[in-house]
């Protein structure tokens, strides 16, 4: 009788329980689901935006939107993309002189097109230009060398070595594709003069940066570039700059949500940021 009993119990009480786990298991399944899609685009998307492709690339013709799949298969088509490899990955694909855990594509974000993020289209015009730095004119092979030695913390190409021919062919290409008439967001967007607040920037970037950049400024390289520390630009670099560093995260930080920093924000941010400690720059190579 009790085997009975205990037999009686036991399906209806499984019964129950099937019916219970029919309702639950969508549920589970497309909570499962949104999470992994949601932690795929955190780890993987550079720039989150529901904006069209041709407002994210202003200067830029909406057809071609970097599309090296369409370079033709020859040795200049192939200097090209070999150049946006160097741009994108930089420290693997120039490892031997860069030692930043940092790409070209680090501050020229979206491949050196992306307005306000200092882009890089129609940079061949642009020189031969007087650097202030320098204290001479400079060409755009001396503009590369300068960031290799400062923001990459390395040492310069050779002028005539193929990583340079690469980077510089890719910059025209791009370049070539540009619309008519002035580049938006060209350079970095200055902000008034402020001063900014470490204590409060240190606040901001645990509430606003930490997610991507990590604590203690190391960053998850190649999608997060370190801030801070032996991996980072060297205290010669402009990104050193509180006021260039105020301007470049005020329009492009964070990467998902950007325009959401005040000026303010900025400017307490590159005051804490400026604080931490990083690789001194090696004055061999004061004249770039």
């Amino acid at each position: 009788m009790f085997r009975l009993q205990y037999h009686s119990w036991k399906c209806c009480g499984g019964k129950e329980t099937g019916r219970t786990m029919k309702r639950i298991l969508p549920t589970i399944g497309f909570t499962a689901l949104l999470y992994g899609v949601t932690l795929y685009f955190g780890l993987h998307v550079k720039r989150l935006t529901f904006a069209e492709p041709q407002d994210m690339r202003r200067g830029l013709p909406s057809s071609s939107l970097l599309s090296l799949s369409e370079l033709p298969n020859d040795a200049s088509g192939n200097r090209v993309r070999r150049g946006a490899q160097l741009f994108d990955y930089t420290s693997v694909y120039a490892s031997s002189h860069a030692r930043a855990k940092l790409s070209c594509s680090s501050c020229h974000a979206a491949g050196g097109i992306q307005p306000f993020a200092i882009p890089l289209i129609g940079a061949p015009s642009f020189f031969p230009m007087f650097s202030h730095r320098a204290g001479r004119m400079i060409s755009l092979r001396d503009r590369i060398q300068e960031c290799f030695v400062r923001s990459e913390n390395g040492t310069p190409l050779g002028n005539d070595d193929s990583e340079m021919e690469a980077l510089i062919s890719y910059i025209e290409w791009i370049s070539g594709h540009r619309a008519p008439g002035p580049i938006a967001g060209r350079g970095l967007i200055g902000l008034p003069n402020l001063k900014g607040d470490p204590a409060k920037g240190e606040v901001t970037y645990r509430s606003q940066c930490a997610g991507c950049h990590g604590l203690e400024g190391r960053g998850d390289w190649p999608l997060f570039p370190p801030l801070w520390g032996e991996d980072s630009f060297n205290d010669g670099a402009g990104m050193n700059k509180i006021p260039k560093m105020a301007a470049f995260i005020q329009h492009n930080m964070p990467q998902n949500r950007p325009g959401v920093l005040s000026a303010q924000d900025a400017f307490d941010l590159s005051a804490f940021i400026h604080l931490k400690p990083r690789p001194h720059f090696d004055q061999r190579y004061s004249g770039y």
